[in-house]
């Protein structure tokens, strides 16, 4: 979230071109903490920009998140990260395709028929940034009517632009459960209460249950990533800890899903005398307006050719631009770097092809001219 060399950086280049921006984003102590429960640095800062470009209504913000992750690159290259965390989901070329848009924008400043709102955004790999500018007014003054975003895909083949009318990614909502047994000796049980038995307790109970009361076939699934407690087998912990997360596309089952795991962690907990506090970080499904998506279209095939455009399939992964899916029409689509035989994201040896960043500056650009002049008022 608190990445204030990249936000100085962008900042800097908008001063350069001449274009208002002001910082957005706003951690409250509550999230600061859910974090720290996770694991997380303290962060109590969210480093996003939000600049305009044009006037008036309507509105279209355009998004290019710039986070990176916690992995040592191994690429040979000039400019490989020099620290123990990298751009391997490829948000720096984001923020550099969206800097080149504006450019190209605040060059035709006066013939743009509204506002262009640049989404410059942190913490988009914990699924919350987007929603810290949310609260902090990122939608508003001026109100945005539509929003489109892009994401750079080494495994994609090389300048092909791939859309999914509807549902485009996963949800992902994090449990960080916390368990406050009673420690004690393993030869007096009956003096304890165990956190590691309620946890495994809790795990067995979660599973079981989406086995019961999600329809098979359903694209929801729910695993476990952590699961710790003690230090000695002759002494039972005081307190046990488990994150556990939820994925799904379907709006339906995430619901129930999201109702029913904190009934069930209260209920098994309480019922072995134990205490809990559960801190929980909701990451809705993004979704395609289809509308939108159509009105776009031709914006795309400007830029990639007819061929160069296709259909593609949900992921299963999340992209918290669902914070913003929610709120207004958006559109989201993969930009390809490469093709199958590429590292993937998230591999220390990702790596994409630059020759494609001159079609997500057109894109960002394109795109926003179009809609606006579709919706001139």
């Amino acid at each position: 979230m608190d990445l204030p060399e990249t936000a100085a950086y962008v900042a800097g280049r908008l001063d350069e071109m001449g274009i208002p921006w002001r910082p957005c984003g706003v951690m409250r102590e509550d999230l600061t903490q859910k974090y720290v429960d996770m694991g997380f640095p303290r962060m109590e800062r969210s480093t996003g920009i939000v600049a305009t470009i044009g006037s008036g209504g309507p509105c279209i913000l355009l998004r290019a998140d710039y986070d990176a992750l916690p992995i040592v690159e191994e690429n040979d290259l000039p400019f490989r990260s020099q620290r123990p965390c990298s751009h391997l989901c490829g948000h720096d070329t984001h923020a550099a395709m969206l800097l080149s848009a504006a450019q190209i924008l605040k060059r035709h400043e006066s013939e743009l028929a509204g506002t262009v709102k640049l989404m410059f955004q942190p913490g988009e790999e914990l699924g919350y940034g987007a929603r810290t500018m949310i609260e902090d007014g990122l939608l508003e003054d001026p109100h945005v009517d539509a929003a489109f975003a892009l994401h750079i895909m080494s495994t994609e083949p090389k300048g092909m632009v791939v859309y999914t009318p509807g549902v485009t990614s996963s949800s992902l909502d994090t449990f960080a459960l916390h368990i406050q047994g009673r420690g004690g000796h393993t030869s007096a049980p009956h003096q304890c209460i165990d956190p590691l038995m309620v946890a495994n307790q809790v795990y067995e109970a979660i599973n079981l249950f989406m086995t019961r009361e999600i329809a098979p076939g359903t694209p929801t699934t729910l695993s476990c990533g952590v699961m710790k407690a003690g230090n000695a087998s002759n002494v039972l912990p005081d307190t046990a800890e488990m994150h556990f997360g939820l994925r799904s596309r379907d709006v339906v089952a995430r619901s129930h899903v999201l109702e029913r795991i904190p009934e069930i962690i209260d209920h098994y907990v309480k019922a072995w005398r134990a205490d809990y506090r559960l801190s929980v970080f909701n990451c809705p499904i993004a979704f395609n307006n289809e509308e939108l998506l159509v009105s776009l279209m031709p914006a795309f095939e400007a830029v990639a050719g007819v061929s160069g455009v296709k259909q593609g399939v949900p992921m299963q992964g999340t992209e918290d631009f669902g914070h913003v899916s929610e709120e207004v029409p958006s559109a989201y689509v993969l930009l390809g770097a490469g093709g199958p035989s590429m590292a993937p994201h998230h591999n220390p040896r990702m790596v994409v092809d630059e020759d494609v960043l001159w079609m997500g500056a057109a894109l960002y650009a394109c795109s926003a001219v179009r809609w606006l002049n579709l919706h001139a008022r």
